[in-house]
């Protein structure tokens, strides 16, 4: 992995990522589809949901740092739907997809990556149904079964891409 200057860090649309945190003693990662780059409080941050559902939750909760990876999502889309799908409270992801979890910087993140951003937690607050101004998206993405995010806004402390 070559380090990036996280300066010059572009807008990612490759879609899926891999949101991790934890050590590589005990991780947890899962597949995201929302996250957001951009510049608050003066530095370069990287904004992630997570449900509090999700067993990744428990791990960016007690963790201070987090990881994005983004891979070449073609060749990698049944490593994304399988981790995306299956909850690491019953299968150990890295083996069932074959990737390989690496120390990154205060936290893990896969080898097989294109593009990492490791985030260190700034701020954090919950979505609440009273705060959506178009309650068509709130109905859309949430239910009984579909509990509300958390927000996570981590500034972006380092960032690596294979060459």
């Amino acid at each position: 992995m070559n380090n990036v200057d996280i300066k010059k860090l572009s807008i990612i649309s490759d879609g899926s990522f891999l949101l991790t945190a934890g050590t590589l003693d005990k991780y947890n990662t899962m597949t995201a589809g929302w996250g957001q780059l951009g510049v608050v409080w003066s530095v370069p941050v990287f904004t992630v949901y997570v449900r509090y559902n999700r067993y990744t939750f428990e791990f960016i909760e007690n963790n201070e740092y987090f990881t994005a990876a983004f891979f070449d999502n073609e060749k990698y889309s049944k490593a994304l739907s399988f981790c995306g799908s299956k909850s690491g409270r019953d299968y150990d992801k890295a083996k069932e997809t074959g990737l390989t979890p690496i120390a990154v910087d205060g936290s893990v993140a896969f080898a097989e990556a294109k593009k990492i951003i490791v985030s260190k937690k700034i701020y954090t607050h919950d979505l609440v149904e009273e705060k959506f101004l178009d309650k068509e998206k709130f109905n859309a993405y949430y239910s009984e079964t579909n509990p509300l995010h958390k927000v996570y806004v981590g500034e972006i402390i380092s960032a690596y891409e294979n060459s």
